[in-house]
């Protein structure tokens, strides 16, 4: 019971930020087509327009940690358009909360 629960809300959220993702994507060609050029908006614009002050901090807690976490790992990442790893997320949470598989071979009359 607790599995299929967890599958539920993976695909649940698999659907809403697949959906988020999608809406990005248009919200970027429009403006591209707007600007007679490719523009998108990356994750760093995006988690400074949601989280204005602990956006900033992000990278300062980072370094703490692990300095080389930063430029190895974090900053390529949030160069990154926001609707692609949207969309990217999205297909893997639908992934994980796909229903097991009948397994083959095996007789389920006796």
């Amino acid at each position: 019971m607790q599995a299929a629960m967890l599958r539920f809300l993976s695909r649940l959220l698999g659907y809403v930020v697949l959906a988020a993702g999608f809406v990005g994507l248009v919200y970027d060609g429009a403006r591209s087509i707007a600007n007679n050029g490719v523009r998108f908006t990356s994750l760093s614009d995006l988690l400074m327009t949601l989280f204005k002050e602990r956006g900033s901090a992000l990278q300062g807690s980072v370094e703490s940690v692990a300095p080389w976490l930063w430029q190895a790992l974090v900053l390529p990442l949030t160069l990154a358009p926001a609707c692609l790893l949207g969309l990217g997320l999205g297909a893997f949470l639908l992934w994980l909360g796909q229903p097991p598989r009948e397994p083959i071979g095996f007789l389920s009359r006796p």
